[in-house]
């Protein structure tokens, strides 16, 4: 099954210096070992960049991708305006001319983001990995970042074309 490691919101103006995301360290970390086992193998790399007028502007220092990541030539790159990578952008037409069927998600945020993404990617037939401690985000008036993301985990392993696995476990394979 050909798969790609989709990278949604990773970017400066989201993880940079004065970013209070949930873990942000570990999420990055785990992402750059997720990123090393898989260009060992005939991954596709995409990374996803949202765009929000007055936030992270369109090629603006806030809109580019964050220094950590391993970002290489071959490697697709999707605009997007929405919580939902698929809506409104080229992210499928990219994955069908390729013959993607399965998709690892990892980045931010796990609350719109990653769940709009996910939901949405299973619901045109893809398979789809959630990597567990790969996705953060904010706290919330209502709930801690790290409560949203273990809510998030548990809802989306829900779905059967979803499972949810660890950058430990993804990695061990």
């Amino acid at each position: 099954m050909k798969t790609a490691f989709l990278i949604i919101d990773v970017q400066n103006g989201v993880f940079g210096e004065s970013s209070a995301l949930f873990e942000k360290n570990n999420v990055l970390e785990n992402i750059r070992r997720i990123s090393q086992q898989q260009r060992a193998l005939p991954t596709l790399f995409a990374y996803v960049q949202h765009e929000a007028p007055g936030i992270v502007e369109f090629q603006s220092p806030q809109w580019q991708l964050h220094n950590t990541l391993d970002v290489q030539a071959a490697d697709i790159y999707i605009r997007k305006q929405s919580p939902d990578a698929f809506f409104n952008t080229q992210l499928h037409q990219q994955l069908q001319e390729r013959g993607i069927e399965h998709l690892l998600l990892c980045g931010y945020s796990s609350d719109f983001c990653i769940d709009r993404t996910a939901f949405s990617a299973a619901s045109q037939g893809y398979k789809v990995t959630i990597v567990a401690d790969a996705h953060t985000t904010h706290d919330k008036p209502h709930l801690s970042a790290g409560q949203i993301r273990t809510h998030h985990n548990f809802i989306l392993s829900k779905h059967p074309s979803i499972q949810v696995r660890s950058t430990d476990d993804l990695c061990s394979d």
